[in-house]
């Protein structure tokens, strides 16, 4: 399986974003995806996560600005991000699981992920 990321850029507080992630290869057994984020000098974060029966999971600090969809029949997941924050600046990466089904509240977790992409910087400042 293979991930790739797109739409990242700089954007000035209060401004939007779409990331993209694009899904290849051996998908079938995909189950959940999500994104996460890394800052200098953080770990790495869940943002948001969207399994294949379309539950969903934000981190606090994401909800009502982010807005997380997939697209099965193109193999895309998106990430609308409205209301941007400066705290918002970092690495953004699509993940995905294809192992057994976990409840959404272990998805908040990197090590369940299967898959990573490369990365969109998403930087946000005035």
């Amino acid at each position: 399986v293979q991930l790739v990321e797109s739409g990242g850029g700089s954007v000035q507080p209060g401004g939007s974003l779409r990331l993209s992630c694009a899904a290849s290869g051996s998908i079938a057994g995909i189950n959940t995806v999500g994104w996460h984020r890394q800052a200098p000098g953080n770990q790495r974060e869940l943002v948001a996560t969207i399994s294949n029966r379309d539950s969903i999971d934000y981190a606090d600090s994401v909800k009502g600005r982010f807005t997380i969809s997939r697209n099965n029949a193109k193999d895309m997941v998106y990430l609308q991000m409205n209301s941007l924050k400066p705290e918002d600046t970092a690495v953004y990466y699509c993940a995905a699981r294809a192992g057994g089904r976990l409840v959404m509240s272990a998805m908040r977790e990197d090590r369940y992920y299967d898959y990573w992409g490369q990365g969109t910087e998403v930087t946000v400042s005035s």
